[in-house]
């Protein structure tokens, strides 16, 4: 099954990039940003006047969202050229320098417009039930649906200034997002760090597209890709790695992962990396950092995911894990550019179940997060159990659920490249396979399964009302069965875009596939049974004393203290320096000059006393100096 996914991922090279005008209802699919922008503006600006209901205007809008997104990809599917291009405005003119603000509808800007509305109003469905009871609900939805019109323009965008105008507006609703309850200081200082994290990403993504105008004088999707040929290799390694300066800042990837807490906006560097093949294709070093990062963060991922006791946390960490599997995937090229993307929209389904899952958990269980705390809870929570149990055996990659047809073509990719990397990165993507199948079997044991640890005086388990669940059951059975009808229809489909799934001389792996699938399959079943055997009977409530590696994990393997000594104490110390600098130096330079010509200005007006007797004595006194002086001359004293 693998070497056939692997083999409907292949096409013939990309040809020179052409758009064909967007006419009749595609000539429409800026209504695709608009709806939730809109709605998004109304819930802001009527205020308090729209919490009876404006939580249903953010659903019905995503919803709208959705539906027109559906019906654009079939008018899509039924053109010859599958690239289509709608210039609204002249959104930037100065010099020599034209930007475009127009869209491109294409495959992959298709598949993604699908997976950010259909996914995103079952979140949003979920959530009236699940905010019902705070009273932020309608400035929530308004966030929500503020990130959703950024994320359709940052991926529907036809250049890279308007990537950059969606990918900044990502930014901002993730931050209003992450920290919504800015009253507990865990939430505040999470969008802090996200802030900051994103920021350093989004100057390296600025930076290039700086040097696109400089060396090609566009920024326009079509033209750029066309003129990479006519780039230096160092102008394309240079470009190429701010780009994924800004990809890793986004999606949580090395190193620039210490920001993730929440599974919002780490789709976006996937993407641009994507729609940025022809970039990332024109360089072998690059396509190799890329590679490295990927694999370094998934193995990072999945040992501190390993460690960690907040059911949310472990669930952000496995995302930070599987979003290296899909920079793994891009950074391989060719075929593997669309396996990346299906194991995106496969990772959208079941990553989406067990994060509304874990909530349904918080939900039932008065808001503790501690995986310590929980147990036994599969008898009360009967739907978040079962649903959640699908999203596991995704993650995990078992048969036939969905992670299995899209992560395991990309373990197999890994071991598909060139001389020793071939066995580097491919150990690594199986190691991971094998880490991520024990601290997700640790996660779902502890929580649903094993004695109950909970107080029943403080917690109550129940089930979660209707409107959280169907959302449940739905994003459930995408966990089932949305991998294999992906994985062997997307990466076909992804053809129509330019360089995705074109084949890049990939090499016969250093193992056959059946042997790899089932050393995959293995190492995912030793590692569950591993988790299950331990956990099995429940866990420690207090911490208990560690080994290094454990201690470790839990410490993010000192990548927190890392950038504390690197960047965060030299940082405070230049800026100290600098404001003692501005103090005593540029301000003491100006006071000190001022406090001179004050207190000369003082000293000199006391000889003003406004008596006359004074001056005519001063006169006289400066007359007999001058006299004094002409006769001292005329006798040759002073010669």
């Amino acid at each position: 099954m693998v070497e056939q996914i692997l083999t409907i991922a292949q096409s013939e090279p990309a040809e020179a990039v052409t758009f064909a005008t967007a006419d009749g209802m595609l000539g429409s699919v800026w209504l695709l940003v608009a709806i939730p922008l809109v709605s998004a503006a109304i819930l802001l600006l009527l205020g308090k006047r729209a919490d009876r209901w404006g939580h249903w205007l953010g659903v019905g809008a995503i919803g709208a969202a959705f539906v027109l997104g559906l019906t654009y990809f079939f008018q899509l599917r039924g053109l010859e050229n599958k690239q289509v291009e709608l210039s609204l405005w002249d959104f930037m003119a100065v010099g020599d320098l034209r930007v475009d603000f127009g869209l491109l509808f294409d495959p992959l800007a298709a598949v993604f417009v699908l997976l950010i509305t259909g996914v995103g109003f079952l979140i949003h469905l979920y959530a009236v039930e699940y905010m019902a009871h705070d009273a932020g609900r309608r400035l929530f939805f308004a966030y929500f649906n503020l990130f959703v019109a950024a994320m359709l323009l940052l991926v529907l965008g036809n250049n890279y200034v308007m990537l950059y105008f969606g990918w900044e507006g990502v930014g901002l609703a993730s931050y209003l997002l992450i920290s919504f309850w800015y009253g507990r200081p865990s939430a505040a200082t999470a969008g802090k760090k996200a802030f900051l994290m994103n920021r350093v990403g989004d100057a390296g993504l600025a930076i290039g597209i700086f040097i696109m105008f400089a060396m090609l004088g566009t920024t326009q999707y079509d033209e750029v890709f066309n003129g990479v040929g006519s780039l230096t290799s160092t102008t394309v390694l240079v470009l190429g790695l701010l780009l994924l300066l800004g990809a890793a800042g986004k999606s949580g990837q090395f190193p620039l992962q210490a920001w993730m807490s929440a599974d919002t906006m780490v789709t976006a560097g996937v993407y641009l990396i994507a729609r940025s093949n022809a970039i990332f294709s024109a360089n072998e070093t690059l396509q190799l950092v890329v590679v490295s990062v990927g694999a370094l963060t998934l193995l990072m991922g999945s040992i501190i995911g390993a460690a960690k006791d907040d059911i949310k946390r472990v669930l952000a960490w496995s995302t930070v894990s599987q979003i290296g599997y899909m920079f793994l995937g891009v950074g391989l090229g060719g075929a593997a550019y669309a396996l990346a993307i299906v194991h995106l929209l496969a990772h959208g389904f079941f990553k989406a179940n067990m994060f509304l899952g874990a909530g349904s958990v918080m939900h039932g269980m008065n808001d503790q997060v501690d995986i310590r705390r929980f147990g036994g809870l599969s008898k009360y929570m009967k739907v978040t159990w079962l649903t959640f149990m699908m999203g596991w055996l995704a993650i995990i990659g078992m048969f036939p659920f969905s992670g299995y047809f899209s992560k395991e073509p990309i373990i197999v990719a890994a071991f598909e490249r060139e001389g020793w990397t071939a066995w580097l990165f491919g150990m690594a993507a199986l190691l991971g396979a094998g880490l991520t199948a024990f601290y997700m079997t640790r996660l779902f044991v502890l929580t649903f399964h094993g004695p109950k640890r909970w107080t029943e005086d403080i917690e109550h388990p129940h089930e979660s009302p209707k409107l959280m669940t169907v959302p449940l059951i739905l994003l459930a059975i995408g966990s089932v069965g949305a991998g294999f009808l992906l994985a062997t229809s997307v990466p076909d489909w992804l053809t129509a875009t330019n360089g995705l799934g074109a084949e890049s001389g990939e090499h016969a792996p250093v193992l056959a596939h059946w042997l790899l699938t089932a050393l995959s399959l293995l190492v995912t079943v030793l590692g569950a049974g591993l988790a299950w055997f331990l956990f099995r009977g429940g866990t420690a409530i207090e911490p208990q004393p560690a080994g290094v590696v454990v201690t470790a994990a839990r410490r993010n393997l000192y990548t927190d203290a890392f950038n504390e000594a690197v960047f965060e104490k030299p940082g405070i110390f230049l800026t100290r320096a600098l404001v003692f600098l501005d103090n005593r130096g540029v301000d003491g330079l100006v006071n000190g000059l001022a406090a001179a010509v004050g207190g000369g200005s003082g000293r000199l007006r006391r000889l003003q006393t406004g008596f006359v007797r004074s001056y005519a004595t001063s006169i006289l006194t400066g007359a007999l100096l001058v006299v004094a002086a002409f006769l001292a001359v005329q006798a040759g004293w002073l010669a």
